[in-house]
């Protein structure tokens, strides 16, 4: 079983960054893919972004393209999602989630998941 924990998250200004961090408590996180996802008050969980296990393959929804990325350091058991440019309609509860294959996470087929993290992005 492995444990996911999210923190970082925050109070924003819109125009303003934050660096989200996801960490395995249990085994190690570099065996699986890695995406985080959102969730709003009234709305749907969407997939944000997401990372293969080497780090070579990564998925970007059309709304955070150029502002968020996502890096992992699999020595440290961590994954990184750096926010820049925050609008705030990016305001959510993050959470990250593991899976076998970057493809399956962006499906939502997923292994492991985290409590979640709330990020406000005031405007």
């Amino acid at each position: 079983q492995v444990q996911l924990v999210e923190s970082g998250g925050g109070l924003v200004q819109a125009g303003g960054s934050l660096r989200l961090s996801c960490t395995a408590s249990t085994r190690t996180l570099g065996h699986y893919a890695v995406g985080w996802f959102r969730q709003a008050p009234e709305k749907e969980r969407e997939v944000v972004i997401s990372i293969s296990l080497n780090g070579g393959n990564t998925y970007y929804t059309d709304s955070v393209k150029g502002r968020f990325t996502i890096s992992r350091d699999n020595a440290k058991n961590t994954v990184y999602l750096q926010m820049n440019s925050l609008k705030p309609e990016d305001t959510a509860v993050y959470y990250c989630a593991a899976g076998v294959s970057a493809e399956r996470v962006v499906r939502g087929e997923l292994l492991y998941w985290g409590p979640g993290t709330q990020v406000t992005v005031s405007s």
